[in-house]
């Protein structure tokens, strides 16, 4: 089935609208917690470990979504994060049928912090492609939005990427001179040889002198971790990050950044570097695979084009990271 243009520009107005109502109730309950007047916030509860929480605001915020979904689109299927987390299953379910994907709360830990880089997340998938992306981080007063070949915005009215005129092609020498994004995750078993362990000798080989690390530093300008993989995307289609490196995200991470993001001109790719990483195709990134390169939206050079020194960027970037094991339970 294929969806025609009117009804596509319908479903973005209505998750646009859908983000702000969202994004406000974040802010409330943020303000409640700053003594704002009105009912405490309940405490948040563990998951998984000591960094994977849920509170209150975030099964609120997904039970509004998810009601207001279902009542304008029915027939369409809905994947959030808190009721998925809640179940016995860890199959992979998006599939070709127009499908709401959705986190009510990414950046939770910041959130309880209140270290203001947290928002929520909604994307509207299709034949298991993000079409239409909805960030909102009310803190910040951001809202990031793309429809598919509309175009991405911030504030509905600012183009992505921010830098227009023209938009910079990246470094030659990239990743130096860029700035990477990059998250410590979830899986914090300090196991040798674990994901953690080999996270942090990638980000030292992307940060460490050129010609350090037997040849694999990459001198990046900057190391940065907003506690978003959601926000990471957004500011790399934004253009304030150049490379995002991650693994273990969900659906819901992910899948509106990717549509911001692709709608803005970047490029998404697998994390993992292939056995040659001079060689090997640089394919677009299937959603669930929990591994995930970003590269920023990149105008011509006067040597090559945008897409070229993006792929440049990738095969740079897989020269200096190590594999990481993010498989899905039960698979």
């Amino acid at each position: 089935m294929e969806l025609s243009r009117d009804y596509l520009d319908e479903i973005y107005a209505f998750a646009v609208e859908l983000g702000k109502q969202a994004g406000k109730m974040l802010l409330d309950g943020a303000k409640l917690r700053m003594g704002g007047g009105g009912p405490e916030e309940k405490g948040h509860v563990q998951k998984e470990n000591a960094v994977d929480l849920v509170t209150q605001t975030d099964e609120d915020v997904e039970a509004f979504i998810k009601g207001e979904v279902m009542k304008k689109y029915p027939s369409h299927k809905f994947v959030g994060e808190e009721s998925y987390s809640k179940g016995s299953s860890r199959d992979y379910l998006i599939d070709d049928s127009p499908t709401w994907c959705i986190d009510p709360l990414d950046g939770t830990v910041n959130y309880i912090h209140l270290f203001p880089m947290f928002c929520v997340s909604i994307a509207f998938i299709h034949n298991s492609k993000p079409l239409i992306g909805v960030i909102h981080a009310p803190f910040l007063n951001q809202l990031f939005s793309s429809c598919y070949g509309r175009g991405a915005w911030l504030n509905e009215h600012q183009p992505l990427p921010l830098v227009q005129n023209p938009v910079p092609p990246l470094p030659v020498n990239a990743p130096s001179g860029c700035v990477f994004s990059c998250e410590w995750g979830k899986d914090r078993r300090d196991q040798p040889d674990g994901n953690l362990h080999r996270k942090v000798e990638s980000f030292v080989n992307m940060a460490a002198e050129i010609g350090g690390r037997q040849g694999r530093g990459g001198m990046v300008h900057g190391v940065r971790s907003l506690g978003s993989a959601t926000l990471d995307l957004a500011y790399v289609a934004m253009g304030a990050f150049d490379i995002w490196w991650e693994g273990g995200c969900w659906e819901w991470d992910v899948a509106a950044g990717i549509a911001i993001l692709q709608e803005a001109g970047g490029l998404i790719t697998n994390a993992n570097p292939p056995e040659d990483h001079v060689t090997a195709p640089i394919e677009e990134v299937r959603l669930g695979s929990r591994l995930y390169l970003a590269i920023r939206p990149a105008g011509p050079s006067s040597t090559e084009t945008g897409r070229e020194s993006q792929e440049r960027t990738v095969r740079e970037v897989w020269r200096r990271v190590r594999k990481l094991d993010y498989s899905r339970p039960g698979a």
